[in-house]
Order: C-alpha cells, then sequence, then structure tokens
C-alpha cells in the first residue's frame, strides 16, 4: 500500500505537534524558485506529514511576496497528494464568531495580479476546471475531523481573497458582505489554483479571528486581535490536522488525481523543451 503523505501549508509551530517522529528539515530548490523555507517533514502513526510555513519562520513574507508556484511545487517533489492549508481570515456574517472555523467550498478572487497563479505558460496552454475549487472529499474529512476535536465548524462557504497587506477599507467589507461572502483573507486563491494544477487535493481550514471592519460595535480588525486569536487557535488546529490525518484514505477516490488529463491544449510538438521539462514532474505522464 503507497504511503499517505499530507502537507500543511500555515504559520509557525504546526509542526512541533505532539506524537510526531522521525522529524527532517528538507531544503528545495525549484524550477520557480526557492520555497518560503525550509519543508520540516515527520511522522504521525503511518502517514507522512509535510509542513511549511506560508510566509516564512518569522512572518517575512507579504501576501503578495510568498511563491506560492515554488510551495506547492515543492510539495509535489516530496511526494504530497493532500494539502491542509491553514489560514486566519476575517468573518463575514455574524454567525461566524472569532474562534470558529470554516471549510470554504468556494473562493473569489479579489486579488490585482501581481502573484503567478499558474504553471503554464511559456510556451504551454493549458486550461484546468475550477468550478469546485477544493476537493470534496478532503474538505468532508477536514469537516468531520474539525467536528470531533471539538471546534465550531461552518462547513462550506466562499472565502474572498483580497491582494493586501492593507486590511479592507469599511466600504470593500461592506460590499464583499452584500455578495454573500463568508470569510476573507489574502493568501488561499493562488494556492488552491495551484495545487488543482499540481493534481494535488486541498483543503482550507480558516481560522476565523475577527469580524474586518464591518460589524459596528465589535472592534476593527488590527494584528493584534489577529495574533491572539491566531496563538488561541494553534492547538486546534494541531488537533484537527492530526484527526485528519488518521482519518484520509490511502487512497483518492476524488479525481483530483487527473486534473489534467484534458487540460494541455498545446500541440505535444510546439512544446519549448526547456518547459516540458520544467513541467515534467507535473505533465510528464500526459506527454
Amino acid at each position: 500500500m503507497a504511503q499517505t503523505v499530507i502537507g500543511v501549508i500555515g504559520g509557525s509551530g504546526l509542526y512541533e505537534m505532539e506524537g510526531l517522529t522521525q522529524v527532517e528539515e528538507v531544503r528545495l530548490q525549484t524550477p520557480f524558485g526557492e520555497p518560503s523555507d525550509a519543508y520540516i517533514t515527520g511522522m504521525l502513526g503511518n502517514v507522512k506529514l509535510v509542513f511549511l510555513p506560508r510566509h516564512g519562520r518569522g512572518h517575512r513574507l507579504l501576501p503578495s511576496e510568498v511563491p506560492y508556484r515554488a510551495n506547492i511545487y515543492g510539495m509535489k517533489m516530496l511526494g504530497v497528494e493532500r494539502i491542509i492549508s491553514v489560514s486566519a481570515v476575517g468573518s463575514m456574517k455574524e454567525e461566524i464568531v472569532p474562534g470558529h472555523i470554516v471549510i470554504p467550498d468556494q473562493f473569489f478572487d479579489r486579488t490585482t495580479g501581481k502573484r503567478a497563479s499558474t504553471f503554464f505558460g511559456d510556451g504551454i496552454v493549458g486550461h484546468v476546471q475550477f468550478a469546485d475549487p477544493v476537493c470534496s472529499q478532503l474538505t468532508a474529512v477536514v469537516a468531520k475531523a474539525a467536528t470531533e476535536v471539538g471546534a465550531t465548524v461552518h462547513q462550506g462557504g466562499t472565502y474572498v481573497c483580497i491582494e493586501g497587506p492593507n486590511f479592507s477599507t469599511r466600504a470593500e467589507s461592506q460590499v464583499f458582505r452584500s455578495w454573500g461572502v463568508d470569510v476573507i483573507g489574502m493568501t488561499n486563491l493562488p494556492e488552491a489554483r495551484l495545487a488543482r494544477e499540481a493534481e494535488i487535493c486541498y483543503a482550507t481550514v480558516a481560522l476565523a479571528t475577527d469580524y474586518d471592519c464591518w460589524y459596528e460595535g465589535h472592534d476593527d480588525v488590527s494584528v493584534e486581535a489577529v495574533i491572539e486569536v491566531v496563538h488561541q487557535n494553534v492547538a486546534m488546529a494541531k488537533r484537527i490536522v492530526a484527526a485528519s490525518a488518521q482519518a484520509i484514505d490511502a487512497e483518492r477516490q476524488c479525481g483530483c488525481d487527473q486534473a489534467l488529463q484534458y487540460a494541455i491544449m498545446t500541440d505535444r510538438s510546439q512544446i519549448p523543451a526547456a518547459t516540458r521539462e520544467r513541467l515534467d514532474l507535473l505533465i510528464g505522464k500526459y506527454l
């Protein structure tokens, strides 16, 4: 039976999980540059976990500076088939109280084109299906695990991804609410797009830290408030990851592993050799 390998992208500290053995630090160079930091790998029972701090240890990278392509490509190099993304978000609905967990199933893009969010280009065109941007099977497992470890969970919802690094204006926050979004963040949409192109299942564990700035009577979002709630939720995030890891089936039945089967539009004979070599890990089986 193939070993289950699960990637976890989030803040520093998540790799310090109780029961994690055979811990190693792995530094990689990818065709898309260096990832945000070294990967931390370890075993939790029979499952291999691969952790990466999205913004680098010490939180050094702006949301627009995160090397998303290198991060996801590095996960692929390490054999990761599922990624659980742990992220702090603002709540856009009163019933999603700071401290609650949201497992989004949709994204809305409000970034401004600064981020590379596809592996394609440089002589090769590919279009993946992205109507359902997360893996339904993985999100179901994660939501169930979160409930079992005692979190208040909202399964499903829309994550609006903004450019940052500044938080929303009050006008923007009200407009986003009028669209019916559930949470607001700055990082997960590039990850989800690239994970789909890399044929990796992807799910988000969104930790609600605040009410953004739309909710009169509550303090506006601030770094101090976010850090306080995130610290409170680290232990919960660890429990969710651990419970999810033990519940995930070794074999994937979702179809994420065939996302590129019909995606490549370019005549194979026209793909430049350098591009073919750079993307061999992702598309080699289809060429």
